[in-house]
C-alpha cells in the first residue's frame, strides 16, 4: 500500500514518543510506500504566535531568552531519541541552524516594530521545521532511508493568503509527484512539514491552524495513495465527548459529508479543510491513536451506507457563542435586511455559525463566537437601529450549541421531535433550531447550565452508545 502517515505534536512531544513513531514507520514500511507529514511539537506553534507577537516590542535580550528554552526543548528530545552520535550531532547542527535563522527572523521584526501577516507566517513555520529534522534522525537512528522536505520543497504551492492559505492544487500535485515519487519507488521515506507552504515566488505561507491534517490529504490526493491516516491521541472520532458521556464510543466508519459535519461542530480529530482533498479523489483517511496503533478508529471514505436502526451518528456540544437576536416589526417584507446583517459581519470579519429566520420575517437570530459578541452587537446597533432596519438587538451570552449528526437522518421522520422530546423531557427548553437541506445534521441552542445534560439525554435517545 501507499500510505500517508500524519503525526500530530501529542504524538512527538518526547523522545519516548519520537522513538514510538519510528518503530512504528519502521514497521509499516516493510511493504509499503509510507509518506510522514510531522506537526509542531505541543504547544510549539502558541509559543512561536506569543514570540511573534512580542518581538515587536521585546528587546534582543528577551527574543534571546525565549529562544533558550525553545532550542532546550528540541535539543533534548533529539539526545535522547537518538543514539548514533554521528546522526546526532548533524541534527542538533541543523536544529542550532534553524534557531539561528528564526533568531534573525525576530530580531528583524523587533528593529521594524511591525509584523505583516506574511512574517507572521515564516516565523510560525519553524515549529515544523524543527519536528521534521528530529524525526528523520530519529529514523535513520534506526536504519530507515528517510529526508526531511518543508511543505514547499515538497511542492505545495498556495496563493498567498498568509495565515490561512489555498493550496493551488494542479501545480501543486504535478510538483509533488516529481519531486515526492522517485524517492517513494527507492524505498526512501519522505518526511514532510505539515501547516506550511509556500507561493509561486517561494514566500513561506501557512494552511491555518491544524493545517497538518491538510498537508497530509494535499500530499495524499497527489501521489493517489490508498489511505490517509491521522495519527493522534485518540482512537478515531467518537459519539460524543467521553468526559461527558463514560459510554461514549469510537465510531467505526463515516462518509466525507458526516465527517465534515462533524469536524466543523467541533470534533478535533481532523481538521475540516482536510476533507475536500481526501473526498475529490476518493482517498479513505482512517483517525488512529498513535499508542494504540491496532485498537478501533474511523475509517472516513465515499461510502455512505446507513447500518438499519442508525438513525444519528454523534452529538456534538460547542461551548464559548453566543446568540444574537434582531426583530421588529419594520423587518417585515423589507428585501435585504439579511443581507445588510452578513454584510455587517463580513466587514468585521465575524463567522456566522448558525441562522434562524421565522418566516414572519420579524426576527432574526444567529449564533456566533462569544469573543465577538461586543463587536458584534456595536456593529448591528450602528448599522440597523440607527438606520431603521430593526427596532431591538438584543444578545445571550449563556448559550451553547448541540448538533446532531449522522446520515441515517436523512428521509428519517420524526428525527426533531425524538430531539426535542428527549431534552423536553429533562425539562431544557431549545432557544433555537436549524436544519440543512442535506438533513445530516439538526442544531439546536440552549442555555449553558443545561448542555451536558442535553447532550446525555441525546445520546441516549439515539443509542449511541452501543458497538
Amino acid at each position: 500500500m501507499k500510505i500517508i502517515m500524519k503525526f500530530g505534536g501529542t504524538s512527538l512531544n518526547s523522545a519516548d514518543k519520537v522513538r514510538n513513531v519510528s518503530r512504528i514507520v519502521k514497521d509499516h514500511s516493510q511493504n509499503n510506500q509510507i509518506t510522514i507529514v510531522a506537526s509542531a511539537l505541543s504547544g510549539v506553534t502558541n509559543l512561536l504566535e506569543k514570540l511573534s507577537k512580542q518581538s515587536k516590542h521585546n528587546s534582543k535580550k528577551i527574543i534571546a531568552n525565549e529562544l533558550e528554552k525553545f532550542t532546550k526543548l528540541h535539543t533534548n528530545i533529539s539526545k535522547d531519541s537518538i543514539k548514533d552520535q554521528k546522526i546526532k550531532e548533524e541534527v542538533l547542527k541543523n536544529i542550532l541552524s534553524i534557531i539561528n535563522e528564526l533568531k534573525s527572523v525576530l530580531e528583524g521584526v523587533y528593529a521594524i516594530g511591525e509584523i505583516t501577516p506574511r512574517s507572521r507566517d515564516k516565523i510560525l513555520s519553524f515549529g515544523e521545521r524543527l519536528t521534521v529534522i528530529i524525526v528523520t534522525g530519529a529514523l535513520k537512528d534506526i536504519g530507515i532511508s528517510a529526508e526531511p522536505f518543508t511543505g514547499a520543497k515538497a511542492g505545495i504551492v498556495t496563493d498567498e493568503k498568509y495565515g490561512e492559505a489555498n493550496p493551488l492544487m494542479s501545480i501543486t500535485k504535478m510538483r509533488i509527484s516529481e519531486i515526492l515519487q522517485p524517492l517513494l519507488s527507492k524505498g526512501i521515506i519522505p518526511v514532510v512539514t505539515g501547516f506550511m507552504a509556500a507561493t509561486q515566488t517561494g514566500d513561506i505561507t501557512t494552511l491555518g491552524r491544524g493545517g497538518s491534517d491538510f498537508t497530509a490529504t494535499i500530499l495524499g490526493a497527489a501521489l493517489s495513495v490508498d489511505e490517509v491516516w491521522i495519527c493522534t491521541d485518540v482512537n478515531g472520532m467518537m459519539t460524543t465527548d467521553p468526559k461527558i458521556i463514560s459510554d461514549a464510543r469510537t465510531i467505526s466508519q463515516l462518509s466525507y459529508s458526516e465527517a465534515l459535519e462533524m469536524t466543523v461542530f467541533g470534533a478535533k480529530a481532523l481538521h475540516p479543510r482536510a476533507i475536500e482533498p481526501a473526498q475529490e479523489n476518493k482517498i479513505p483517511v482512517r483517525i488512529k491513536n498513535t499508542l494504540d496503533l491496532t485498537g478501533s478508529d474511523t475509517l472516513i471514505s465515499n461510502d455512505q451506507s446507513i447500518i438499519k436502526g442508525e438513525i444519528a451518528k454523534s452529538v456534538a456540544l460547542i461551548k464559548d457563542v453566543a446568540m444574537v437576536n434582531i426583530g421588529g416589526a419594520g423587518m417585515v417584507g423589507k428585501p435585504g435586511i439579511a443581507a445588510k446583517v452578513f454584510e455587517t459581519f463580513a466587514k468585521e470579519e465575524i463567522n456566522i455559525l448558525m441562522i434562524s429566520q421565522s418566516v414572519s420575517e420579524a426576527n432574526i437570530s444567529l449564533v456566533i463566537h462569544k469573543h465577538n459578541l461586543e463587536n458584534a452587537v456595536n456593529t448591528l446597533e450602528l448599522s440597523l437601529l440607527s438606520r431603521g432596519f430593526a427596532n431591538r438587538i438584543n444578545a445571550e451570552d449563556d448559550v451553547c450549541v448541540i448538533a446532531i449528526v449522522g446520515a441515517g437522518m436523512k428521509g428519517s421522520q420524526g428525527v426533531a421531535a425524538r430531539v426535542f422530546k428527549a431534552v423536553a423531557d429533562k425539562r431544557i427548553n431549545v432557544r433555537m433550531i436549524a436544519q440543512g437541506s442535506s438533513e445530516l445534521n439538526i442544531s439546536i441552542v440552549v442555555k449553558e447550565k443545561s448542555c451536558e445534560k442535553a447532550v446525555m439525554a441525546i445520546h441516549k435517545e439515539f443509542d449511541m452508545g452501543k458497538s
